[in-house]
């Protein structure tokens, strides 16, 4: 997934969700709603999660450093691990505060057109940052489902402005009905309980973007077909035999590591096994350009031992197919 897409993505929902705070905070100030002054807090975090992404994504393309040999490309999980504490922080507990409040302390709420008119403002321009997003993740998504999508994507930026993006509209829809109940039922309760929903509903999906941007942050392989282009890449080759084991690190989005053991004919020269490796990783890296960093060991292939399996203590975490499954 190119960063080009998220981008345009992240700055389209940043567009749109500062606009949608102004009007917000300015329709709490008309109708002192509880609901609008979560949905202002919650654009307004939404804005700074945006920010944090392009900062993040800045900060990623640095040139590797001796202390940092691998580069920055992981910079993008941490700041994407960071807008879901803001999301969970700033946006949910916030809201959940607010509600708990309003529920316990309930008022007339003054003016109710203006909450009503923003509301409805705010679907739109919501509306139009979800179909940017939309848009952007289709060209990568393929065959996948929207949840699988959402969970095998390397890049954080278009699963994060999706999650928060339906969210906000699903937010948006609750503010409107517990505006437009307390409305018509002369009690404030129920804008309490529409903000106390919000904030339920921003806190699960800040733990669904913690969860997934800790899997990135742990380190992911690669997806099950680029690892399957990778292997017929490694032996399409007449000079490797067979790949015996293979494991594969993202280091950031848009960068591999590939550790590899290859199986070459016992009787070649170290000549013949340095050139076999260099037109391996030639081959990887025309079928997988995102292949930065590849390490290829050679070995005499011994069926007697791959039937043994691989030593568990041999690699750090154990036991791994190559081939991954999820």
């Amino acid at each position: 997934m190119s960063a080009g897409g998220g981008t345009r993505a992240v700055v389209a929902a940043l567009a749109a969700n500062l606009g949608i705070a102004v009007a917000k905070f300015v329709a709490f100030a008309f109708t002192r709603s509880s609901s609008m002054l979560a949905e202002g807090v919650h654009s307004l975090a939404d804005s700074g999660n945006q920010v944090l992404l392009l900062v993040g994504g800045k900060r990623a393309e640095r040139d590797a450093t001796p202390e940092h040999p691998f580069g920055y490309g992981r910079e993008r999980y941490i700041y994407g691990f960071l807008v879901s504490i803001v999301l969970f922080s700033v946006g949910g507990m916030f809201a959940i505060y607010e509600g708990y409040e309003k529920i316990a302390h309930p008022h007339e709420l003054k003016s109710w057109y203006w909450a009503v008119g923003v509301l409805v403002f705010s679907i739109v321009l919501e509306g139009f940052s979800f179909r940017t997003a939309i848009k952007e993740s289709n060209h990568h998504r393929g065959s996948l489902t929207w949840a699988q999508f959402i969970r095998r994507a390397k890049s954080p930026e278009l699963p994060i402005v999706l999650l928060e993006d339906f969210g906000a509209l699903i937010g948006l829809i609750l503010a409107l009905g517990g505006v437009g109940l307390a409305v018509a039922t002369d009690d404030g309760v129920w804008d309490g309980i529409g903000t106390l929903c919000i904030g339920v509903l921003l806190v699960l999906i800040a733990i669904v973007l913690a969860l997934e941007t800790r899997s990135l942050l742990l380190g992911e392989a690669a997806g099950i077909e680029t690892v399957r282009e990778i292997e017929a890449a490694i032996v399409a080759g007449p000079d490797v035999e067979r790949l015996i084991h293979m494991r594969t690190l993202h280091l950031g989005p848009e960068e591999l590591l590939v550790a590899a053991k290859i199986a070459v004919r016992h009787d070649d020269t170290a000549a013949d096994v340095a050139r076999a490796i260099d037109a391996a990783e030639a081959r990887i890296r025309a079928a997988v350009p995102i292949a930065r960093a590849i390490y290829l060991e050679p070995d005499i292939y011994r069926a007697d031992e791959a039937a043994r399996g691989a030593d568990p203590e041999a690699t750090p975490g154990g036991k791994y197919p190559h081939t991954p499954t999820g």
